[in-house]
């Protein structure tokens, strides 16, 4: 028996009704073997009674016989298939929460590999070896275990969603077409599948590349909140240093009040300790003088008396005290003059700092700048560096190109900046005259050219050695306190602003603000003419001296 059963395969085993093991199997007339109850319950459900498997009729129900011999194989492979069961799901895995379980286990549910479409079960290793090995269930369509296969179900026809109707962009039976869809535009699922999945995928490139994008802004943002952190620390390490001269200027002040109140006392006292001293050596005379009085007084030597008498009874030589006093120093306006002297001070001092302090502050956004010689007027010499110009005495022969100024001794810097701040120092020691500014990108180079914001220039200049003017909507003349040797410039694009400041006087030197600006701008040079040698010095453009932000009070005497 144990070895006949093992020529035998597994279909032999299985009802072709409940697709599982026989039970209590029975025979047919026709020679096919089922479960006694399927068999049963088919034949009360159809009429004329019919072979599920040969479809043979038989117009009366016929008489069921045990089947002994398939009984006792079932039984032994039951048994069989049991142990290998039992064997198996000690190496499955159990199902957890979260996980889809097997329907078919009973007791401890294992972990489901895969869920039949058509069975409408999900079924673990053991259970699903029939779906992977018997023909007919063969065809059934298998998915990845999924809960709720009952949603997979039309709820109207109780058939498969196996189709798409794009028209109403919802899954769809069989039937669903022939009924309530039948002129949309329906497709089978895997092709719906497929373009969804395509657009999904598409979809999660965008998702990645929004997150993508917001990371690169959170790492900007936590690169900001950074500078921030060093711009205040830098800040609060300057405004330390700048109340602490202050507080010191307001302490030596008082200082000097204590002094000069102090002072005048001292000279009080002395005045008074010298009367006090030629007063008590009078004193010291007069009872001297008393006393020899006194003794020639007690005298009964006439002789002695009237011999004595004379010297004795003139006083001696004194000084007349009446119109003598010391008189307590008047303080009287003493703390005011002190206070007025202090405030002068504070607030000459308060200009040269802030000046300093914005002068260091627009010193961060110092750039590079080069010159650029396809701009350069013929006249114009420039060094291999790029960062120094001249004027000379002979015109060199050079493209027409539209960006060459070809009648003012002028140039352009190569950058050119459309947004934010920007700095760069330039050296003017030595000239008579120069220009120096930022111009838009759209202005004219051809011809002589009128600075002045209205055409595209926000300039200032110096001429005849000692004029200075800003080349606003007017001239403006300048009154500076001393002749600067080298000049900053700096832009603030959004604010519209441009100010030029006396770097090494760190003063503010004139202002163009309200600026309306919406096209490039570049940073504006003009060493003008020679002058025949009187104006050969060149304009240099520097590096920004970063060292002066740690000497802010170097140069500040209190």
């Amino acid at each position: 028996m144990s070895a006949a059963s093992c020529l035998l395969t597994e279909d032999q085993f299985l009802c072709s009704i409940c697709l599982d093991v026989f039970t209590d199997p029975v025979s047919t007339p026709c020679g096919h073997n089922f479960c006694k109850t399927c068999i049963t319950e088919h034949w009360n459900i159809n009429v004329p009674y019919q072979c599920p498997n040969c479809k043979k009729v038989f117009y009366t129900r016929p008489e069921l016989q045990v089947n002994t011999f398939i009984s006792e194989m079932a039984a032994q492979f039951r048994q069989s298939a049991q142990q290998k069961a039992s064997s198996s799901s000690s190496e499955q895995q159990v199902s957890k929460p979260g996980e889809v379980p097997c329907d078919v286990c009973t007791g401890t549910k294992l972990k489901a590999l895969k869920s039949c479409l058509v069975c409408l079960e999900s079924y673990c290793e053991t259970h699903l070896e029939p779906h992977l090995t018997r023909s007919g269930l063969k065809r059934h369509q298998l998915i990845d275990p999924v809960e709720n296969l009952e949603g997979r179900m039309c709820l109207k026809h109780d058939k498969l969603l196996e189709l798409f109707c794009k028209t109403d962009q919802m899954c769809v039976c069989m039937l669903c077409t022939v009924l309530d869809h039948k002129t949309h535009d329906v497709v089978p699922l895997r092709e719906e599948y497929e373009g969804k999945k395509a657009e999904l995928g598409k979809t999660e490139a965008e998702i990645q590349q929004m997150i993508q994008k917001r990371r690169l802004k959170i790492e900007e943002i936590k690169h900001s909140v950074e500078l921030s952190e060093e711009d205040a620390d830098r800040e609060i390490a300057d405004g330390v240093q700048v109340f602490t001269a202050l507080k010191e200027s307001v302490e030596r002040s008082q200082a000097e009040l204590m002094d000069t109140i102090k002072e005048k006392q001292r000279k009080t006292e002395k005045q008074a300790e010298g009367f006090i001293k030629e007063l008590e050596q009078e004193i010291s005379e007069l009872k001297k003088r008393s006393t020899e009085v006194e003794q020639v007084s007690r005298s009964e030597d006439h002789l002695h008396l009237l011999q004595s008498f004379t010297s004795l009874n003139t006083a001696p030589p004194t000084k007349d005290w009446t119109e003598v006093s010391v008189h307590p120093p008047s303080y009287e306006g003493t703390v005011r003059r002190a206070v007025s002297q202090l405030e002068e001070t504070l607030s000459k001092q308060m200009k040269k700092l802030l000046a300093e302090v914005e002068l260091k502050r627009v010193q961060q956004s110092a750039v590079d700048v080069t010159l650029d010689p396809d701009t350069a007027h013929p006249y114009l010499i420039l060094s291999d560096d790029g960062k120094q110009v001249t004027c000379g005495d002979v015109k060199k022969n050079l493209p027409k190109n539209p960006e060459r100024f070809d009648t003012c001794p002028c140039v352009l810097a190569k950058q050119s900046f459309s947004s934010g701040r920007f700095y760069y120092e330039v050296q003017v020691k030595g000239k008579t005259k120069w220009d120096l500014g930022v111009a838009r990108e759209s202005i004219n180079r051809k011809g002589k050219i009128p600075l002045g914001p209205q055409n595209g220039y926000w300039t200032i200049c110096l001429r005849n050695e000692n004029e200075y003017k800003a080349f606003a909507y007017s001239s403006v003349s300048l009154s500076l306190k001393s002749r600067p040797e080298k000049v900053g410039v700096f832009v603030d694009y959004e604010e519209g602003l441009v100010s030029f400041y006396d770097v090494d006087a760190a003063a503010p030197i004139y202002s163009f603000t309200g600026c309306s600006f919406t096209e490039k701008l570049y940073p504006y040079f003009s060493p003008c003419f020679n002058d025949g040698g009187k104006n050969s010095a060149p304009l240099i453009i520097s590096p920004v001296n970063q060292a002066r932000r740690s000497s802010l009070l170097r140069d500040i005497v209190f």
